[in-house]
């Protein structure tokens, strides 16, 4: 298994096709760092390519999940844009700031699910993160802020057009323009969360069951979904209905149809092939 400086993979049992993704820099509340964007799309995509890897668990090191992008990580961007020629500064800022954004937008890219485990500090560039994973939960100690705009940013990783579908245009703006911070409880209740345990040892019990489960299903069957809910998102129903038409027209021919029915009359638990 590939190091990383800003990240760490974990396989935490050794027949399980689900693995971790923890962001590891705890001495510094696992803010995302120059190294984070440069690693973290190279780490899903290894995964996603891993034919023994089913599930991914987001998590953080130490006490936060994260406490958002790096504040020299910032400056450094602004720094590599200084030129005589206005245009060409323009461009690169552009070009610095796409980077960026493909780190982040990696998550929905990757064909399996993202599972997001946040416990303590999630801010700023953690919206972004969460947002563009497929399933959120939290442990009772967690705290958001969607905080740019506090440090006269316009947030451009992905909040602003992930958490408007997720928890309503009205409180997605709400969040953004103030930048308060809000409790699990909150996160909860506003759907940015699916559910909050009581600690984080629950919530990596609570996650691990969770993912453990979805391990077990059909392969073509979780891919097939995420990539319809995703792309459904930009598409009228007729549209969405199309594109999972052709999707299935071709998911259904694999032997995984034939086992689950199989495995469903006999009463056993189904065994499909790695992907």
């Amino acid at each position: 298994m590939k190091e990383y400086k800003s990240l760490e993979i974990i396989q935490k049992s050794p027949n399980s096709r689900v693995y971790y993704l923890y962001l590891n820099r705890p001495g510094h509340l696992n803010a995302l760092s120059r190294d984070f964007f440069t690693e973290f799309p190279q780490a899903i995509s290894s995964l996603d390519q891993n034919p023994d890897v089913a599930v991914i668990v987001l998590a953080g090191s130490g006490k936060h999940f994260c406490s958002g992008i790096d504040l020299q990580t910032l400056a450094d961007g602004f720094k590599e844009t200084y030129d005589a020629d206005c245009g060409r500064n323009v461009e690169k800022l552009r070009r610095h700031i796409k980077f960026l954004q493909e780190a982040i937008t990696a998550l929905e890219c990757c064909r399996k699910p993202v599972i997001a485990a946040v416990h303590g500090a999630c801010i700023g560039g953690a919206i972004d993160i969460i947002t563009a994973c497929d399933i959120r939960f939290c442990s009772s100690d967690a705290f958001f802020s969607v905080k740019e705009v506090d440090l006269a940013i316009t947030a451009d990783l992905g909040t602003l057009q992930r958490l408007p579908s997720i928890v309503g245009f009205g409180n997605a703006m709400e969040l953004a323009l103030t930048g308060r911070r809000f409790m699990a409880s909150e996160a909860k209740d506003l759907g940015l969360v699916s559910k909050v345990f009581t600690s984080k040892q629950a919530l990596e019990e609570g996650v691990k069951l969770v993912a453990e489960d979805i391990a077990t299903k059909s392969p073509l069957a979780v891919i097939g979904t995420k990539a319809v809910l995703l792309k459904s998102r930009d598409l009228t129903v007729e549209q969405g209905l199309e594109y999972v038409a052709t999707l299935n027209s071709g998911i259904l021919l694999s032997n995984d149809l034939k086992e689950a029915i199989s495995a469903h009359s006999q009463k056993r638990k189904p065994k499909f092939a790695k992907l």
